[in-house]
């Protein structure tokens, strides 16, 4: 954790100090003009028609990305949404079946969707209430306590609109987002004890299962990058990994090869989407099939069928969701402490590690279904 800010410290940056000084004034009633009302029932009616199910969030955030290339967080946000989307089919994949029981893969989709929702529905509008401030020479980011938006991400965006600062904005909006779902999803009871408790989600975290990868149009090595999730359940981890995920996909060496493979590559949220050559969107083992280690070295050995990975359309139907509880996460600001830029180098390498997390997924599979089979014999 980087130091806490006093009220004399003079090495804040500049940047960082006026947003300091906009956190701390009291702020401001506006009564809403009817083109005001106007502005927030359109940013809410776009935001809806989009927030159906993780392939229309995902995608959302990569056509928006491509007309604002400078909103980094927005193709962030596409691919670790994407990632949400092949977590939530792995439920329904080839080994998981086999480990989870049916309450299990239930409880483990609903925490993954909830998320999913839960940030879409908040990062979204402020996207719509940008692009309407561009369109319009108008700032109107003082409309953002009426999308229930932190107080928090108001300077923020006041500064973006002057300074273009994408490395601030991108590290705000990991601040925000991970603060907005603390209580509302990491805090939730029934996630708590069907999910962040059980022994399962343990068990993931222990067999580095967590990956969030990266795929590019490398495809000569199938080249992967990415991180491993650790400890998700804390808040400093979660933004400090949002930081380091930034580091790896804006790197010059992976961002070009990375949108070039997004552009290109539907999501579906199967894993057939970034390695065809190991997965399948329709299931290659026959039913009742004896299943066998069948990968090596990021290698399917020889004539063995691939790996199950269905579409998220036809794993899950779409939900439906309470609206999210109202209140503002922000406290005080030294939340700005994760805004300074860190001197860390990222190692963005991960294909070996989630190569190998496959084969100890697999073997735990084949281990449970003996086991399985012997207590019913």
């Amino acid at each position: 954790m980087c130091r806490l800010f006093t009220n004399n410290d003079t090495s804040l940056p500049k940047n960082l100090k006026i947003i300091k000084k906009e956190l701390k004034k009291k702020r401001k009633n506006y009564t809403l003009s009817s083109k005001d009302q106007a502005i927030i029932n359109e940013i809410k009616s776009i935001t809806q028609k989009y927030n159906v199910n993780n392939i229309t969030r995902t995608m959302a955030y990569l056509d928006f990305y491509q007309v604002h290339p400078e909103i980094h967080w927005a193709f962030l946000a596409h691919m670790v949404s994407r990632n949400a989307g092949w977590n939530m089919t792995d439920l329904k994949g080839e080994y998981l079946p086999k480990i989870l029981t049916d309450k299990e893969i239930k409880s483990f989709f609903d925490f993954i969707e909830r998320g999913n929702w839960l940030i879409f529905q908040d990062a979204f509008p402020q996207f719509l209430l940008y692009e309407k401030s561009i369109q319009t020479g108008e700032n109107l980011f003082y409309l953002l306590p009426h999308l229930n938006v932190s107080v928090f991400m108001e300077p923020i965006w006041n500064q973006f609109l002057k300074n273009r600062d994408s490395f601030m904005l991108t590290v705000a909006l990991i601040i925000n987002e991970q603060s907005y779902i603390e209580n509302r999803l990491m805090e939730n009871n029934r996630f708590k004890q069907e999910v962040l408790n059980t022994f399962e989600f343990k068990l993931q975290d222990l067999l580095s299962m967590n990956h969030i990868l990266f795929p590019s149009s490398h495809n000569t090595n199938n080249k992967l990058v990415g991180q491993t999730v650790r400890h998700f359940d804390s808040l400093n981890e979660r933004i400090l990994l949002g930081k380091r995920l930034y580091s790896v996909l804006f790197s010059e060496q992976n961002l070009p090869s990375i949108e070039k493979w997004a552009k290109q590559t539907v999501h579906t949220g199967s894993r057939k989407d970034y390695w065809p050559h190991i997965f399948n969107n329709i299931a290659e083992l026959a039913p009742g099939g004896k299943l066998k280690p069948r990968l090596q070295n990021c290698t399917l050995t020889k004539s063995a069928p691939r790996i199950y990975s269905p579409a998220v359309v036809a794993a899950w139907d779409n939900q439906q969701h309470e609206q999210a509880s109202l209140g503002d996460w922000y406290k005080d600001y030294n939340v700005l402490q994760y805004m300074e830029e860190s001197e860390e180098k990222v190692n963005g390498e991960i294909k070996e590690n989630y190569c190998k997390t496959i084969e100890r997924l697999e073997m735990v599979a084949i281990s449970k279904k003996v086991i399985n089979f012997l207590d019913k014999n």
